[in-house]
């Protein structure tokens, strides 16, 4: 067993709180987003584990990108990965973008202001979007919108998850600025309540991210792959729904999570209206066509 995967959390990609390659995905990509994901599950095991040193992390984060970058054999999601990327053709800028905000979470604890988390984020969420889209073979304009989603979608996972990162990890990815502006203090994220000065101010940061997702509306139709496309509007219903659960709820002491029932649901509608937009959308282009 390699020394990354020692240190795994057990989680996998039916656990994520969106889908990752689901069956709506064609057969033909899965397997490279699976391998992407493992890569990135593992890396982020790693900058997330409770007891291990700053050092440490960046060491076996360091490992992971040699083997991905051929410099050795040694850690399998690095030579998985390295693999599928040399078989499409396809640059691992986007696994080592991803192993730099991983890296800075090793050692960063606190973020500043609105800014430094979004610089965050286009390390840490939107070079997934953006691989997703190089598998299919989308357009790089496509980027833009898949960036907005991919960084609210890592937002919603931090104020759901602000008192977790907080009393097993020091991080605090709400903006300090935020905090003090609402008169909240750090420490009221160890509560096992959010008094009111904290709600006021994670519902802040929970309309800055429904703007996120205002500016990735449209995106799922941008898309040529119609499976992505309907995958993609699962994912982005999802996100505008937990939003309006956050909006209202606190995540300190309430449920903020999606029971899988519900999420079912919630895509199976999403994925019927996606379709039948898609066949309303070509209809007219089908009649006028000549035998």
């Amino acid at each position: 067993m390699s020394g990354a995967a020692q240190l795994r959390s057990g989680k996998g990609h039916r656990d994520e709180n969106f889908p990752v390659a689901s069956w709506l995905i064609a057969a033909r990509h899965r397997p490279a987003i699976l391998a992407f994901y493992d890569f990135v599950r593992v890396a982020d095991d790693i900058a997330d584990h409770a007891a291990l040193p700053a050092d440490e992390k960046i060491a076996r984060l360091d490992a992971l990108e040699a083997s991905l970058l051929g410099r050795d054999d040694g850690e399998p999601q690095g030579v998985a990965l390295r693999a599928v990327l040399a078989e499409r053709a396809l640059s691992p800028q986007h696994a080592q973008d991803l192993l730099s905000a991983f890296r800075q979470d090793a050692t960063k604890r606190r973020y500043a202001n609105w800014d430094e988390l979004i610089d965050y984020c286009a390390r840490s969420a939107m070079p997934v979007g953006r691989f997703v889209l190089d598998v299919h073979g989308e357009a790089h304009a496509t980027w833009p919108a898949s960036d907005a989603l991919c960084a609210g979608l890592q937002i919603i996972n931090h104020v759901q998850d602000c008192g977790a990162d907080y009393r097993n990890l020091d991080r605090v990815y709400i903006p300090l600025d935020l905090l003090a502006m609402h008169g909240a203090g750090v420490d009221m994220l160890g509560e096992s309540r959010a008094p009111p000065p904290l709600q006021y101010c994670l519902r802040e940061v929970v309309a800055r991210t429904a703007g996120l997702l205002k500016q990735s509306r449209g995106f799922a139709d941008s898309i040529h792959d119609t499976r992505l496309a309907l995958e993609v509007a699962v994912i982005h219903r999802l996100a505008e729904r937990l939003v309006a659960i956050l909006h209202s709820r606190d995540p300190l002491s309430e449920p903020v999570h999606l029971s899988k029932p519900a999420s079912l649901a919630l895509g199976a509608g999403t994925v019927a209206r996606g379709l039948l937009r898609r066949l309303l959308r070509s209809a007219p282009a089908e009649r006028y066509q000549t035998p």
